[in-house]
């Protein structure tokens, strides 16, 4: 459908953006409404992602302009979920000042996630800068050396909570806590749908972090930044 339509694949980029900035938006609606909303446009946002880069090899358009454009689109819209998240678990509008506790821990879950995201992007840096050649898309290249962190790096892969920070998921979970909050509120629990909300935040924080710590340490333990 794309490609009977003058926009450029850069466009396309430029529109998954903008997409992933409304999936933050909507989150901001109380209730399960926004967080509905929100994973509609989670899963439209990856869907957009998956053309822009067909239509610029259809087009023989393919630029490092495109690349650059795709990485602040995912930082940015996996950065602004989880403020999103804060702020609707301080239950805007604000009245109290226990409630930046939680934009406080949505900005924190924010700065970890792009951490986590700019870890990989860390070590093709790293090694272009020692000169050695591009990292090669192999399993074993990110296995780490190490028989610890490699027996623990399998073991996360039966509780895979470290893939619970991409924009699809997040919008996942904001709405299963959602529909955990109305279903308690309908039971005659007070404030249900806030704490359900604010569980769900203070739950992603700490598991954030152990994701941030676990992937700096196997990426020291693996070849990636051998020389």
């Amino acid at each position: 459908m794309l490609l009977r339509t003058s926009i450029s694949a850069n466009g396309v980029t430029g529109l998954m953006i903008l997409v992933g900035w409304s999936t933050a938006a909507a989150l901001l609606i109380p209730g399960v409404g926004g967080a509905l909303l929100a994973v509609v446009l989670g899963q439209l946002q990856m869907l957009v992602d998956c053309c822009d880069g067909e239509v610029a090899r259809w087009r023989g358009t393919s630029s490092p302009a495109g690349v650059f454009l795709d990485k602040v689109g995912h930082y940015t819209t996996e950065a602004l979920i989880p403020i999103a998240l804060g702020i609707r678990a301080a239950g805007f509008p604000f009245d109290a000042p226990e409630d930046f506790l939680w934009t406080t821990l949505g900005l924190l879950l924010a700065l970890v996630i792009v951490l986590n995201k700019a870890l990989n992007d860390m070590v093709h840096v790293a090694r272009a800068n020692a000169g050695l050649e591009k990292l090669a898309d192999h399993r074993d290249e990110a296995v780490p050396s190490q028989r610890l962190v490699a027996r623990l790096r399998r073991a996360a892969r039966f509780v895979p909570f470290h893939r619970l920070y991409h924009s699809v998921e997040l919008t996942l979970i904001a709405f299963a806590f959602a529909v955990i909050g109305l279903l308690l509120a309908l039971a005659g629990r007070a404030d249900a749908e806030l704490l359900a909300d604010r569980w769900m935040v203070g739950l992603l924080v700490p598991l954030a972090l152990l994701a941030l710590i676990g992937h700096f340490v196997a990426i020291l333990a693996s070849k990636r930044v051998r020389g």
